[in-house]
């Protein structure tokens, strides 16, 4: 123990010896840095550029139609339009594939039992759901009203003015593979 006691020690002082050899008082090169420095004219430093403040915009368009949806051709709505006694059910529970846009959904096959054929839509998400008619899909009310192997037909509820509705026919076709 006092072996490597005292051979630390050594050490240290072999250390100490060196840190005082390396070391000298002549620091006149950092004197001429700092004189250097001092002689350089002074800098003037622009004052903070005053903004404008934040301006808030409103959406207002919140209840038109979605600039990504496929709008209604005029014919189609004057057809569309002669039953006016249609209106989405609001007190309705809302069905998971309801909170998704139309045109993000893809069907991906069907699966048959039983007689009974299945839809299998994709969300776009990542999750694959099984599909019936009389199923919802889409924002605007979108009741499945037949699944074909090939293809999905859905009636949509859309507004066509304030508290009148109409129905338009889509369908949600078999994703092409890639």
């Amino acid at each position: 123990m006092r072996d490597i006691f005292s051979k630390l020690q050594v050490l240290m002082v072999a250390m100490l010896v060196v840190l005082v050899g390396c070391s000298s008082g002549d620091y006149s090169d950092l004197d001429q840095f700092m004189e250097d420095v001092r002689a350089k004219p002074q800098g003037v430093i622009q004052p903070i550029p005053i903004f404008k403040p934040y301006k808030a915009f409103r959406y207002n368009a919140a209840a038109m139609r979605s600039p990504f949806e496929i709008p209604v051709k005029i014919r189609e709505i004057v057809l569309l339009s002669m039953s006016s006694d249609v209106k989405p059910d609001e007190k309705r529970v809302k069905e998971q594939l309801e909170a998704i846009n139309f045109e993000s959904l893809f069907m991906v096959g069907t699966l048959e039992r039983n007689g009974t054929v299945w839809g299998l839509v994709d969300d776009g998400l990542g999750a694959v759901h099984q599909v019936l008619s009389g199923n919802y899909l889409g924002k605007n009310h979108g009741r499945i009203v037949e699944v074909r192997h090939d293809s999905i037909g859905v009636v949509e509820i859309i507004s066509n003015g304030p508290d009148s509705w109409i129905e338009r026919p889509r369908t949600l076709k078999m994703k092409e593979d890639s």
